[in-house]
């Protein structure tokens, strides 16, 4: 994956706003085209933009994407300017309700992972949930910190002051990041809970995965969470984060599709959390997240929508590899494909 293709994907985020998407059939012009508009998570931009390039070749229909975050792809959905959106946190029980008839389909299956700057530092810090709760509340503030030093004896780590970086805008990463926080530590959960945008006490901010990209890799001492296709293409380097097993597994396909199979039971909206999966899923990588599109039940180009969400999560998914994305699972696959089949 290059750069710039990413950059391509952000830039398309001012069309949405021009374009205007289907909508439900109220207000529609009636007819389907080939054209299909969708915006949100930049988590899954660089797979979509892989989607798109093999679906006009296969199909002649254009998909065209705006990488605009989670929260941006739900705002857009919900006011029916996008034909879908895509999210890496499922719809909140308001949101729903807002949308008015939308449907979630998990078509993708990520991971969120912890980068970090740090001159002089060992490639690949060991960190924990307890730990990174602490740095984002400001408790930990230097690299040489006890708790830090403790997940990583031996090595030398400097006085470098930390630099949290978060996402400035709504993300669904960061309600991966603040899911996983909430079940690891008590203080988090009471004080900040799970959502796509948290009020950090201290810290930076970056503008999309790129943006927090580019604050990680120019600033000694940051540490920010990024999805992980980002964090392989930049180059970054990444912490290891202890699972509920107190391993510490190499985040990729073979460790998110281990949290994938802790899952036992799917629930009839299809939102489904993967964040520190119990200790029999001794290999699973913690932060792990499926990402969801959103589409409406009642659609102007439903014909067009079953078949590229069809495609999606069938074919589509043999682009996943390169860009660390791990293949759906079968039931998962099976719950997609039903609530496919009701958008009409």
């Amino acid at each position: 994956m290059r750069i710039p293709a990413l950059v391509v994907i952000a830039a398309l985020a001012a069309v949405v706003a021009g374009c205007g998407g289907s909508g439900g059939k109220a207000g529609s012009t009636g007819g389907e085209s080939g054209v299909l508009v969708g915006a949100g998570s930049t988590l899954v931009a660089p797979l979509l933009s892989q989607w798109s390039n093999d679906y006009a070749k296969k199909t002649g229909v254009t998909i065209t994407y705006g990488a605009i975050g989670s929260g941006g792809g739900i705002a857009q959905i919900t006011a029916r300017t996008v034909d879908f959106g895509a999210s890496d946190a499922p719809f909140s029980p308001d949101q729903a309700g807002a949308c008015k008839g939308c449907l979630q389909v998990p078509w993708a299956l990520a991971a969120t992972l912890v980068s970090y700057h740090l001159a002089g530092a060992p490639a690949q810090l060991k960190l924990s949930g307890p730990v990174l709760a602490g740095i984002y509340l400001g408790k930990i503030a230097r690299w040489n910190d006890p708790q830090i030093a403790a997940l990583n004896p031996g090595a030398k780590l400097p006085a470098t002051r930390i630099t949290p970086v978060f996402r400035s805008d709504s993300s669904g990463d960061t309600y991966a990041f603040s899911d996983f926080l909430s079940k690891v530590s008590p203080t988090w959960k009471a004080q900040k809970g799970v959502s796509t945008q948290v009020s950090f006490p201290t810290g930076v901010g970056g503008k999309g995965n790129d943006g927090v990209a580019a604050v990680v890799g120019r600033t000694d001492g940051a540490l920010g969470y990024l999805a992980i296709s980002y964090v392989f293409a930049n180059k970054l380097d990444y912490a290891l984060i202890r699972n509920a097993a107190g391993q510490y597994p190499v985040p990729g396909p073979t460790s998110i599709t281990a949290a994938a199979q802790a899952v036992t039971s799917i629930p009839p909206d299809n939102a489904i959390s993967l964040t520190n999966p119990p200790a029999s899923a001794a290999a699973a990588y913690p932060i792990s997240t499926f990402t969801y599109a959103l589409v409406p039940k009642d659609a102007s180009k439903a014909k067009t929508l079953r078949d590229f969400l069809t495609y999606a999560i069938g074919p589509g998914q043999k682009f996943g590899a390169k860009l660390q994305f791990a293949p759906l699972p079968a039931r998962v696959v099976e719950a997609g494909r039903a609530t496919i089949a009701n958008v009409q």
